[in-house]
């Protein structure tokens, strides 16, 4: 039975990613409250892939998924997308009146903020896991208090939907990737590669890697940089490439390795569609 891992409890957006790619297949799902508790599982031995969060519509990138990534040597081996639609939920026979504090991840309440500028009295409070906080209503049998999270926590844990689809900007949209500790064997039907480098601190250094990427034909989705912290003022690059021809992919790889003061394929895989 494959073991996969996901941030959050059942009924979280992790989770529903997981019961979406895996449904055909024996698997355990096992449950980790933070990314680096996640990270360490599949280290360990403990999960087979793991599900991550890696990018948002709204908010953006996420940051210290990538380091963990990159510091811990994981491969991304699958992508996927996901519509996030937030529900305000809380126990049977209330109403959004009645609630005095709404609980759920910091990214669930910034992008629902918009939704209670019209109810002043409820307090917004963080919590570690948007489903998370359903579940401990449902088993505390917390009244007056609601949750931000996904339909699909409201139908486990017996939770009312107040309101459907509160967040601000309705085409939200988080990408997920598959992390394993081992890369996927290279073949040619592979057509989007996730890569990491630094480059020596001098005008133009990172616009000619830029021009190796389109003379080889790869078309360049994503670029973001993080500060190298053993060196201020000096950034890696992370960037993620599609390309049609693999052949033509293999050829950057050989030159940017070159190029770069250090290179890392942080994965080779299939691209899919939002």
């Amino acid at each position: 039975m494959k073991k996969i891992g996901i941030q959050g409890v059942r009924g979280s957006y992790h989770h529903q990613v997981a019961q979406s790619l895996y449904a055909q297949e024996s698997t355990q799902i096992v449950e980790y409250l933070s990314f680096d508790a996640l990270t360490k599982g599949l280290l360990q031995a403990e999960i087979d892939l793991a599900v991550m969060a890696i990018e948002n519509s709204i908010a953006g990138s996420i940051l210290p998924n990538y380091a963990l990534l990159d510091r811990n040597n994981l491969s991304i081996i699958h992508e996927t997308f996901l519509q996030i639609n937030h529900q305000l939920m809380a126990l049977p026979g209330q109403k959004i009146e009645d609630l005095q504090e709404v609980h759920s991840h910091p990214m669930a309440l910034l992008q629902c903020a918009q939704f209670f500028e019209a109810y002043p009295n409820i307090r917004l409070v963080e919590a570690e896991d948007t489903a998370l906080v359903a579940q401990k209503i449902q088993e505390e049998k917390r009244r007056g208090i609601g949750a931000i999270a996904g339909s699909a926590a409201a139908k486990l844990f017996g939770l009312n939907t107040l309101a459907e689809q509160i967040q601000t900007i309705k085409n939200n949209v988080t990408r997920f990737v598959i992390v394993a500790k081992e890369p996927l064997p290279l073949t040619p039907n592979l057509n989007k590669a996730a890569l990491k480098f630094t480059l020596d601190h001098q005008r133009g250094s990172l616009a000619t890697v830029l021009n190796v990427m389109s003379d080889c034909q790869l078309n360049l989705t994503k670029i973001q940089s993080l500060p190298v912290i053993e060196t201020p003022g000096k950034y890696a690059f992370f960037v993620d490439v599609t390309f049609d021809a693999f052949a033509q992919y293999q050829k950057a790889e050989s030159i940017l390795k070159i190029m770069a003061q250090h290179f890392k394929v942080l994965g080779v895989y299939q691209k899919e569609k939002p």
